[in-house]
């Protein structure tokens, strides 16, 4: 469990977000934290591309590989960050790996130490996420190939979610299908933990509160918190429901899949690709695209239908969840369209005047955090997520503890 630590250089901590086709990294300083580097490699298997920045945004190193140069697989990829990070970062030693792991199952909790028997388990949740969990575990294992005995902790996604009651926590089908693991998990959880505890270290006065945040972004979802935890969630068994995504549905009646199945006879496969790569906004928007930004821009029907369709989601969903809660006192915008649409935030404030919201427009329109006005009954704020500061806290808290009961025994 230890390691040898090297006077000479700076102790430090690696985050690894492992996609179906990227990996994104960050590394961080053991000592207070801070942020050394972040980067990713996009399009494992194709046309990949490799980004490095540091802090203040400054391009570090950037390369786009031909098809025939590209690495293959997630183990290659790897190997390019490390390699990376051995001869332009060689003043640091990483102490700790922290991992995004999408899903924990019913199991997990909190994070917890990688060893061979971990693996084994996390791989039976294969079913639970099958286009993120593989990918996960394969980032461990090529880490594990690399890093030897440094300490490789797996942070999931669905952690923060399982505060929620048992009501919140199941679907109205035989009991034995919840014992099973049948259940409603939700996901983005790194992110609202992140966001609950920046809340209660630099907003105190809105901690605690009722509180929806909406993660809004390729991915999305929306989460309850009260007095700090998790109420309710909407994703659910996968990381298909709730509100609809770039790609993915949301919300679907199921009835759907079964005329698919019984009178179109598509299969599993079928009706996979359909859910997950043709649906939410590039299906809504006739294929034109899964980004908001496109959709921003374009003077087309079916993008405008397509925007409409998100936000009116995304609202119901903020009463849905406030319904829950019995209450509603503050909502959070956080995420890549979160965060930085202006007219997406707008139009979900807007569409919420008649429950008490007050938007404060120059605010939206610059980067103030508060962007309700003072009389506003319903406060809005917009707070940029960290999941890989988050990744790194967890990963540091654990392997400092695992390093003092070494040396105590």
């Amino acid at each position: 469990m230890s390691t040898q630590l090297d006077t000479n250089r700076i102790p430090a901590i690696l985050v690894i977000n492992s996609g179906s086709s990227s990996i994104k990294f960050a590394v961080f300083d053991d000592s207070d934290l801070s942020e050394l580097v972040k980067g990713q490699i996009d399009g494992i298997g194709s046309h990949a591309s490799f980004k490095v920045k540091s802090p203040d945004q400054r391009i570090q190193e950037a390369i786009t590989w031909p098809l025939e140069l590209a690495p293959q697989d997630h183990s290659a990829a790897l190997k390019i960050i490390l390699d990376w990070l051995h001869h332009d970062l060689s003043h640091i030693q990483i102490l700790a790996v922290g991992h995004r792991v999408v899903h924990g199952g019913p199991k997990y909790f909190e994070p917890v130490l990688i060893n061979d028997a971990v693996i084994h388990e996390l791989e039976s949740f294969y079913a639970l996420a099958p286009l993120h969990e593989p990918h996960n575990i394969a980032g461990i294992k090529a880490a594990r190939e690399v890093f030897g005995d440094v300490p490789q902790i797996a942070c999931f996604d669905t952690a923060f979610h399982r505060s929620q009651s048992f009501i919140n926590d199941t679907y109205a089908l035989p009991r034995a299908f919840y014992e099973e693991g049948v259940r409603r998990y939700g996901f983005h959880g790194l992110s609202y933990e992140y966001i609950n505890s920046y809340v209660q270290q630099y907003l105190p006065a809105y901690f605690g509160k009722k509180t929806v945040v909406a993660h809004l972004g390729n991915g999305a979802s929306l989460c309850a918190i009260e007095h700090g935890h998790a109420v309710a969630t909407t994703m659910g068994f996968s990381p298909l429901d709730g509100i609809p995504m770039g790609s993915r549905s949301g919300q679907v009646d199921p009835g759907v899949l079964l005329y698919l199945m019984q009178y179109k006879q598509w299969d599993a496969q079928g009706i996979s690709d359909l859910l997950y790569k043709e649906s939410g906004l590039k299906g809504l928007s006739g294929g034109l695209s899964n980004d908001m930004r496109t959709l921003e821009a374009s003077s087309a029907i079916e993008a405008k239908e397509a925007i409409s369709y998100f936000v009116q989601h995304v609202q119901q969903e903020i009463l849905s969840l406030a319904a829950v809660m019995q209450g509603l006192g503050v909502v959070i915008f956080t995420g890549g369209i979160g965060e930085n649409s202006i007219f997406i935030r707008g139009q979900v404030m807007q569409g919420l005047q008649w429950v008490g919201v007050e938007v404060d427009e120059r605010a939206n329109l610059g980067d103030a955090a508060i962007l309700s006005t003072t009389s506003s009954k319903i406060i809005c704020l917009r707070i940029a997520t960290n999941e890989e500061l988050m990744i790194a806290k967890h990963t540091h808290n654990l392997s400092t503890a695992l390093l003092t009961c070494s040396v105590d025994a």
